[in-house]
């Protein structure tokens, strides 16, 4: 029998989990050895089980994010490909994604078709992106005036981009400090630092920009 290529999937929501798990077991080649439903927890059994031959990750998930896992895992283990999905297709998304060591992005439309395909290309040596995702690249370099929000919006943290999106999502402090486990006195201090780096001046300029921002990417 041949050697499949072994497989780590991490999502929070356990459908999700179930779906991909199912759709990439169905490739003849390919096998779901080890699953997760959060970043800390994907981490501690990669160490404590043999090395999958990719990880596909979500972006959102409690505790760590999908880019703090990608991070984690590009410095610990840099031989292994991560593959990440996110229900958004902001283009800071997937340039965060990259710039940490992700080796595809796909947006979670799109996954049910090309999940099995991004993991192949990956495992041949290649990067992935999604189609959406090329498509804003070229937008992007054609519409400069465009690209003004991507520009200031780099200058945030990771963590700090994951508060902004949230707060676009018109998610409270408390609802957003339950959901990445931190503080709300933490969550506030980001925000204070948000309305700094981007130019605001009180928590409505800045609740108006992060839902104009969220609007405007789904597009």
């Amino acid at each position: 029998m041949d050697m499949k290529f072994r497989i780590m999937v991490v999502d929070d929501h356990a459908i999700v989990l179930h779906g991909l798990t199912q759709l990439i077991n169905n490739s003849p080649d390919l096998e779901v050895t080890i699953q997760a439903q959060s970043a800390e927890a994907a981490i501690e059994l990669l160490k404590a089980n043999p090395l999958p031959d990719l990880v596909v990750t979500d972006i959102s998930l409690p505790g760590l994010s999908g880019i703090d896992l990608t991070k984690t895992l590009t410095a610990q283990f840099p031989k292994l490909p991560v593959l990440v999905l996110s229900m958004h297709e902001e283009m800071v998304h997937g340039e965060r994604a990259f710039r940490v060591g992700a080796k595809g992005y796909l947006t979670k439309q799109e996954a049910a078709d090309k999940v099995v395909v991004a993991i192949r290309r990956i495992l041949s040596g290649e990067d992935y992106l999604s189609e959406r995702m090329q498509t804003m690249l070229l937008h992007q370099i054609r519409n400069k005036p465009k690209s003004g929000a991507i520009s200031v919006l780099s200058r945030l943290t990771d963590r700090e981009y994951e508060i902004f999106r949230l707060i676009g999502m018109g998610m409270s402090s408390s609802e957003i400090a339950d959901k990445l486990s931190r503080s709300v006195k933490t969550v506030e201090a980001h925000r204070a630092n948000l309305k700094q780096k981007l130019g605001l001046r009180n928590a409505i300029e800045l609740n108006r920009f992060a839902v104009h921002y969220a609007d405007r990417e789904r597009i």
